[in-house]
C-alpha cells in the first residue's frame, strides 16, 4: 500500500504545504488590495507553489495508481486481457512522461544560461524547472516499474 510509505507521506506534506502557501498568499493579496496595501508578487509566489504542488500530485497519483482509467471498458475484459490492457496503458504512461520529460528538458537546457527569473520577486526559474523534471522522471520510472512489476492483489 503506497499510502503507508514515507515517500508518499512526504509528497503529501510537501504538496499540501505548497497549496496552503498558495492559498494563504492569495488570501493576503486579496485582503491587501481591499485595505490599500497590495502584496506585490503574489502571483509569482502562487505560480511557484502550484508548480510544486502539481509536481507532487503527479507523483502521488502515479505511485498510488490513481490515474484515469475507463472502468466501463476495462472492467468488462477477461482477467488475462485486462492485465495486458493495463500493462499497455502503463507503457503508454511511460512514453507520455518520457515525451514530457524530453520536451521540458530541451526547454530547460535551451534556457539554462538565460538567467530567467520572475519580474517582481526575481524568483529563479531554473530550480522550478528542475522540480518539474524530477517529477516527470519519477512518473516515467514509476510507470515503468509498475509495467514490469507484478500486479497487486
Amino acid at each position: 500500500m503506497p499510502e503507508s510509505s514515507g515517500i508518499y507521506r512526504a509528497l503529501v506534506i510537501v504538496g499540501g504545504a505548497a497549496l496552503l502557501l498558495a492559498v494563504a498568499t492569495d488570501a493576503l493579496a486579496v485582503i491587501g488590495r481591499h485595505v490599500g496595501h497590495p502584496l506585490l508578487g503574489s502571483i509569482e509566489i502562487v505560480q511557484a507553489t502550484v508548480l510544486v504542488a502539481s509536481s507532487a500530485a503527479l507523483v502521488i497519483a502515479t505511485l498510488a495508481r490513481r490515474h484515469a482509467v475507463v472502468h466501463l471498458l476495462v472492467d468488462r475484459l477477461q482477467p488475462g486481457t485486462k492485465i495486458w490492457v493495463e500493462r499497455i496503458g502503463q507503457i503508454c504512461g511511460v512514453l507520455l512522461f518520457l515525451l514530457f520529460l524530453g520536451g521540458s528538458a530541451w526547454i530547460a537546457i535551451d534556457m539554462w544560461g538565460g538567467h530567467e527569473e520572475s519580474e517582481l520577486l526575481h524568483v529563479p526559474f531554473a530550480p522550478l524547472r528542475l522540480i518539474s523534471l524530477a517529477a516527470l522522471l519519477a512518473c516515467a520510472l514509476l510507470f515503468a516499474w509498475q509495467a514490469i512489476g507484478s500486479r497487486r492483489a
